[in-house]
């Protein structure tokens, strides 16, 4: 079939989550839910670190654009599968499709590296505790997370316009819930080869190289915690790490699920489970991480709710 006949693809139908009838309506429910508690819990840690002086430290900063990148990610692709929920098809424009594209690659690259980032700052607060004002001045916490943003952003435009610029076959039924970069190269007629090279290559350095920098910091926060004589710096040196190793856990542990199985052990629902597990549940779960496990942002809470109190009877 020559180029001239190729029908212009100008909106693609999204499979979903499943197409029993009888499951739209409780799934709407339960992904409303998620994605409201997703804003609520991520705004609340916003606004928490930007108002409370007690939480204007590096670690705080990084954890304020870490519920920021989840916020992001989230409404990416929430608001449109919740839609799609009660409409009477799954279509999605375009230029909508490339727009959650570039925005799901832009939002879950920079959480991969904001992770190994606040690994390193682990790392430095504890190995380094009196230098560790000296070494994450403000100017180091600006370019680390400038740097993240900029890498980010340069690989989610390139996918998107070396996707879109591509020729597409005609077929436009995506087997996922968003426009994500694996279905969306199955449907190239040019190029797909090229996009999915690109594809593995990013995605084994992203993970790769952001995993390496997690692991490498907390070899070294071990290593220094048992020299450590005091069991009081020991229990401390592990609850400032706790969140921040479950986050990782969690985020990490579903990539690897995902990608690390052999082929032969993928399946089209188990897939669909975690993207979901890590594009929507893990952002609803961060929050509640850092505030539950965290007496810092407790006592942030506390002291926002007691000032709002004080100031509406006054």
């Amino acid at each position: 079939m020559g180029q001239h006949n190729l029908t212009v693809v100008t909106e693609f139908i999204l499979m979903g989550l499943t197409n029993r009838h009888e499951l739209q309506l409780p799934l709407f429910g339960v992904f409303l839910f998620i994605y409201m508690s997703t804003v609520m819990g991520n705004t609340v840690l916003i606004i928490l670190t930007k108002v409370d002086s007690h939480l204007h430290t590096p670690m705080y900063f990084f954890i304020r654009h870490l519920a920021f990148i989840d916020l992001g990610n989230s409404t990416a692709i929430c608001p449109k599968m919740l839609v799609n929920f009660i409409a009477e098809q799954n279509i999605i424009p375009y230029y909508e499709c490339a727009t959650q594209l570039t925005l799901f690659i832009f939002f879950t690259v920079s959480e991969l590296f904001i992770l190994s980032v606040m690994a390193f700052d682990r790392y430095v607060a504890i190995c380094n505790p009196l230098l560790y004002n000296v070494i994450m001045s403000q100017r180091l916490c600006h370019v680390l997370m400038g740097t993240s943003y900029l890498y980010s952003a340069f690989q989610a435009l390139l996918f998107t316009i070396k996707t879109f610029t591509s020729v597409f076959c005609g077929f436009n039924v995506i087997s996922h819930f968003y426009c994500d970069e694996v279905p969306l190269s199955s449907l190239l007629c040019s190029n797909s080869q090229e996009v999915e090279l690109m594809l593995i290559v990013f995605s084994a350095f992203n993970l790769m190289s952001s995993l390496l920098v997690v692991l490498v910091s907390y070899l070294l926060i071990l290593i220094t915690v048992f020299g450590m004589h005091s069991v009081e710096g020991r229990k401390k040196a592990f609850s400032t790490c706790g969140s921040h190793l479950t986050v990782v856990a969690v985020f990490y542990g579903t990539l690897l699920f995902m990608y690390v199985q052999p082929k032969s052990a993928h399946s089209h629902d188990k897939d669909i489970l975690t993207s979901v597990f890590y594009t929507l549940v893990i952002p609803m779960l961060n929050p509640l991480i850092y505030s539950l496990r965290n007496k810092e942002v407790k006592n942030a809470f506390k002291r926002v709710f007691k000032k709002k109190i004080k100031n509406c009877i006054q």
